[in-house]
This record gives C-alpha cells, structure tokens and sequence, in this order.
C-alpha cells in the first residue's frame, strides 16, 4: 500500500513540475463491497496512461476516461458507480457503490524569456521565486547558460524565431520578449501568430514597436494577433533597473492570470 501511494505522490510531484496535464482520481467513500476501499488513489495522465490503481477492471475504465474528459475541459468532477448489474451497465458485479473525486492538477505556467540579457536574467530569477517554469531564448550561446540562469529548466540558444516554433506553447505560456536588438522579434511574432499563448510582452521604444510591427505585417503576421502584444512590456510604474522591470513585467503577467489586466484586445 504505502509503495503505491509513494508511487502515486511521487507522480503528482513530477507532473506538476513537468506542468504535464494530469488528473488524480480518488475513491472518497464505497458503501458495501467493492475492489479499493477510501482513500484509493490513482494518478491519470492525458494520454490515459496511469500510475495506481482505484481498481482495475470496468470501474478503472470508466474513471480514466472521465478523467480525461476532466483533463480537456480542465474542471474536475465527481463521478458515482453502482457495481451490480453489467447488464445495465455497472461496471462491476461487486454488489457494492463507489464515490470518487476527479481533481485536476494545475498546469504550471511557463514563463518563456526571450533575450538572456541583464532584464532577462532578473525575469528569470523573480519569475523562478514566483513559481512559474522558467525557460530562457537566446541567440548568444555565451549568454543562455545554466550559469547564469540557474533558475531556468532550459536554457536554448538559435534563431529564435525557429526555437520558438519548436517550443510548445499554449495557454500557459507566457512570453517576455526582452532581446537586444528589435530584427527577430518579427519572425519570432510570425512564429506565435498561429499559437494561443497567454501573453505576450515586448520590450523597447515605440520606435522599435512601429518597425518591429511593420516588418511583421511583412511576414505576414495579421493585424488583430499584433493588437495582443503588451507593449511596451510592464506595467507603468516608472521602473529604471533590470530588476524594476521585471517586477513590472511581472506584475503585468499576474494581472493577465487573475483577469485583472487592461487588455489589449
């Protein structure tokens, strides 16, 4: 018993450092006879994969398939089987009822920093103590290093308008455009159009925006995606130092989490 519930906690940690979408079902209460009793655990995977058991057979089944429904719609549930007539359609024969809680996990957001600068670097370290998964871009491989990112899960160095279009991003991804100069970030706006990321952030002047947003229009990159960019990236409090900035590039991302943000759709 206390090797699978290692297994099972062991496997909601993983996932949710991983921010690997993941359910953990748990039988909360059975009245009469049935194969676990309170307190049984399982962890299931998007995939349908699993760590434990809430046990196995038609039950099993059901509850995995419930669980990724939950996963998809990212809402738990609760879910109730009555274990008598297979006929009718109970998933077992047991004699008994089962009441288990579908809970989903949290994704863990990411927070992906493009520019290994001194801003990105003070991004990377207040987004770390704030809990997001950190992944830091650059195309300066002397720069997007482990040294000086240690808070980072990854650090990658290329063309980052191709990094980025390999990297998984989605709706928990947040992206803090701080590189130095404004010729990738164009490709890299191109290489998001077609994504759904949270956020998107870009530093620099209004200058640098109108040539960066014209350059993408070029490419191709269609006008309403460029009127979702916060830029210039942070909240307004009059931040000079790279770490002053970050907390307005922060605070910004928080405000955009909660629903608080003025948004720039």
């Amino acid at each position: 018993m206390y090797e699978e519930l290692e297994r099972v906690y062991q496997a909601i940690l993983d996932a949710l450092r991983a921010g690997k979408p993941a359910a953990v079902a748990t039988v909360v209460e059975v009245d009469g006879s049935a194969p676990r009793g309170a307190g049984a655990k399982m962890v299931i995977f998007a995939d349908g994969s699993t760590v434990g058991t809430v046990g196995g057979g038609g039950v099993e089944a059901q509850v995995i398939e419930e669980a990724k429904a939950a996963i998809a719609a990212g809402q738990g549930r609760e879910v109730r089987y009555s274990l008598r007539d297979p006929q009718r359609g109970d998933p077992g024969i047991c004699g008994g009822n089962m009441r288990l809680l579908i809970e989903v996990l949290p994704p863990r957001p990411t927070l992906l920093i493009l520019g290994a600068g001194h801003v990105g670097q003070a991004v990377a370290e207040l987004g770390a103590f704030l809990g997001y998964r950190v992944v830091v871009m650059d195309t300066r491989p002397g720069l997007a290093t482990p040294e000086r990112f240690p808070w980072a899960e990854a650090c990658i160095t290329g063309d980052l308008a191709e990094e980025v279009t390999r990297f998984a991003v989605d709706g928990y991804t947040y992206v803090v455009m701080v590189t130095p100069h404004y010729t990738e970030d164009a490709g890299v706006l191109a290489a998001l159009a077609n994504r759904s990321p949270a956020y998107v952030g870009l530093i620099g002047s209004r200058r640098r925006t109108a040539l960066t947003f014209q350059k993408a229009r070029e490419l191709g990159v269609p006008e309403d995606w460029l009127k979702r960019i916060y830029t210039p990236i942070g909240l307004d409090i009059g931040a000079e130092t790279p770490r002053e900035i970050a907390v307005s590039i922060l605070a910004e991302i928080i405000a955009v989490q909660r629903g608080k943000a003025s948004s720039t759709l």
